[in-house]
């Protein structure tokens, strides 16, 4: 694994003391005059709260926009890593502990997923983990299981990666299974409870697959 910078977390750390700021002083704005009474310690800090995630997604969404993250390989001291070191920083700090608390209902987590950058096509939800959101692509009619990874990114030693993950129409992703990097997933196919599908696997369209690493069942 590789080390995150000073200068990486400087960048990011000013980035998120700017978006308090904002979001305390727009906070403040709004119900500075608004009887909340006895309400509202709670009200502004639940809003403020809330204010902190939609400027942090739309600083993310800015930088991976002027800065783009790229599928491939990053190699070392690369551009490519200093951008996704950077970018891990808001998930590590802000986005993993929304996607790993299971609290948040899944209809609205799938709106968080697409303020990510995921592509989510209509009645597909994830009752799972979508790492790296903006490297997956799903059709329509799909379900991630609970507590299932999707996980675009290859960290192994030294070597970093980012590969997207595609899931087809009518995809069923079984619970607790782990879809790693650079696999495509065709229409109507089956990933089965508990399995893991290996880096750069392809299932075609109406397959099954199951076990550890997964392999065809039918």
């Amino acid at each position: 694994m590789r080390k995150i910078s000073g200068l990486q977390i400087l960048i990011f750390s000013t980035t998120l003391t700017l978006i308090v700021i904002f979001a305390v002083i727009l906070d403040v704005a709004i119900f500075w005059y608004v009887p909340l009474g006895d309400f509202r310690g709670v009200v502004m800090t639940a809003f403020g709260i809330f204010l902190i995630y939609v400027l942090a997604i739309a600083a993310y969404r800015l930088m991976l926009w002027r800065f783009p993250l790229l599928p491939g390989e990053f190699p070392i001291a690369s551009r490519q890593e200093f951008i996704y070191h950077v970018y891990i920083l808001f998930f590590l700090l802000l986005f993993y502990p929304v996607m790993r608390s299971g609290i948040v209902p899944v209809p609205i987590m799938r709106l968080f997923y697409q303020a990510l950058g995921a592509r989510m096509g209509e009645n597909s939800y994830s009752s799972g983990i979508m790492f790296d959101p903006s490297f997956v692509r799903m059709g329509k009619n799909c379900i991630i299981g609970q507590s299932a990874q999707i996980i675009p990114h290859a960290i192994e030693g030294e070597r970093l990666a980012m590969y997207p993950i595609v899931l087809g129409d009518n995809v069923t992703v079984g619970a607790n299974a782990i879809v790693f990097a650079d696999v495509v997933i065709g229409n109507n196919a089956i990933i089965a409870a508990g399995a893991v599908v290996s880096k750069g696997a392809r299932i075609l369209d109406g397959e099954a697959w199951g076990g550890v690493p997964a392999k065809r069942l039918r």
